[in-house]
């Protein structure tokens, strides 16, 4: 058992603290991997791809919008979340991976963003921008051909 999992024998795995999904809902697949791992790799199918409906993850409706902004790049026409790794040598190390990157992605979305707070430009910033607005002006009224 890997940490943030659930015993065996519940079904459920632990995606984020207090967010459990069946293990039902996550959809394993493997292929051809061109990752590392020699010519074992050539042989078997290391290559993990997670398929899962971001609707079965049990979320907050705007954590459930951040999940879906973060993770848009992993998104398919359908909705469906499709995360892959191949960076391991088996089909075991590449599993965990692709669990640990929607960890990261749920504990990403499940955060609050905290609000911008507007601020004002200061005075002495927009007194240097116009001197040097000034200086500019001078340099290239210095360049032109004096008038007879």
């Amino acid at each position: 058992m890997q940490p943030g999992e659930a015993p065996e024998h519940s079904g459920r795995i632990e995606l984020a603290p207090g967010v459990f999904v069946d293990e039902s809902v996550l959809d394993f697949s493997f292929a051809s991997s061109s990752g590392p791992g020699g010519q074992n790799v050539n042989r078997r199918a290391t290559k993990a791809i997670l398929r899962v409906d971001p609707g079965d993850i049990p979320l907050g409706e705007s954590a459930r919008r951040r999940l879906l902004e973060k993770g848009a790049r992993w998104l398919t026409g359908s909705g469906e979340l499709i995360i892959t790794c191949d960076s391991g040598r088996s089909q075991t190390q590449n599993k965990r991976e692709c669990l640990q990157r929607l960890r990261l992605l749920i504990i990403e979305a499940k955060k609050i963003p905290k609000p911008r707070r507007a601020t004002k430009t200061p005075r002495w910033a927009k007194a240097k921008r116009v001197e040097e607005k000034r200086r500019r002006g001078e340099v290239k009224k210095k360049r032109k051909d004096p008038e007879p």
